[in-house]
């Protein structure tokens, strides 16, 4: 049974996720409404597939932009307009299979009774996690606890996430960074700047095969060195924010 929303709207990035992200946004679609899809300069046949189910979904709605900006960037976009028609939170749920549609009601539920935090899924692994990535994530997620000065966030990079809308835009609006794979980290470490508290949700995530219609766009090497340059930038505001953060952790 769908549960309509006039608060949260859940928000699905997508950049060529291949012909998976029908079902993804049918299944999430069949459990919330409303969702938006922002399609970030795909070019694999998704976007008019998407139209297609858009026109048999009333509460589906597709952004479309022409060149691939970066998910930040078209979640930028996704947050300015979920705060001009009123909504108060933004689910954020990835296009390529990985997140359980089935956990959708108890991110929204948490974020229904704790309006002011941010629900943050922690990813629980399968066997078919590549190593690296897991590695990477614990290198991600201790500097995420220095840079916020333990506030609390067990996993920085899980894209499965409920964000106050307004939060979020001034977060996202205090930086020109944030436009890429950076969002995530980039983003929570902000938002626990500005004071939201955090609430961590153990989640299931599953990395899909080729042959099950697993796509990935993460470039080691490229996507680790932009998150090495931002966590520099973001050692360094932390320390330009040092007393606040004290007091902020004080008050906890």
């Amino acid at each position: 049974m769908v549960k309509r929303s006039d608060t949260h709207v859940v928000v699905i990035p997508s950049y060529n996720p291949g012909a998976i992200v029908v079902d993804v946004v049918q299944a999430v679609a069949d459990r919330w409404a409303p969702v938006w899809v922002m399609i970030d300069g795909s070019d694999d046949g998704s976007p008019e597939q998407l139209a297609a189910l858009a026109e048999t979904l009333p509460d589906l709605r597709i952004f479309r932009f022409p060149e691939n900006r970066g998910k930040g960037s078209v979640m930028l976009e996704a947050v300015r307009q979920a705060a001009a028609e009123g909504f108060t939170h933004v689910l954020t749920f990835d296009s390529d299979g990985q997140h359980p549609v089935d956990y959708l009601p108890r991110f929204l539920e948490l974020s229904e009774q704790n309006p002011e935090a941010m629900i943050l899924g922690t990813p629980q692994f399968g066997r078919e996690a590549p190593l690296e990535r897991v590695l990477w994530r614990k290198v991600a997620n201790l500097w995420t606890a220095i840079t916020t000065l333990g506030g609390g966030i067990d996993d920085a990079l899980f894209g499965m996430r409920v964000y106050p809308t307004s939060k979020l835009k001034q977060a996202l609006e205090s930086t020109r960074w944030a436009r890429r794979f950076d969002f995530e980290p980039e983003t929570v470490t902000r938002l626990s700047w500005l004071g939201t508290p955090a609430i961590n949700l153990p989640t299931p995530v599953r990395y899909l095969n080729e042959e099950e219609g697993g796509v990935s766009h993460f470039r080691y090497g490229r996507d680790n060195l932009l998150l090495v340059g931002m966590y520099l930038r973001l050692c360094a505001g932390a320390l330009a924010r040092l007393p606040s953060l004290i007091r902020l952790r004080c008050r906890r």
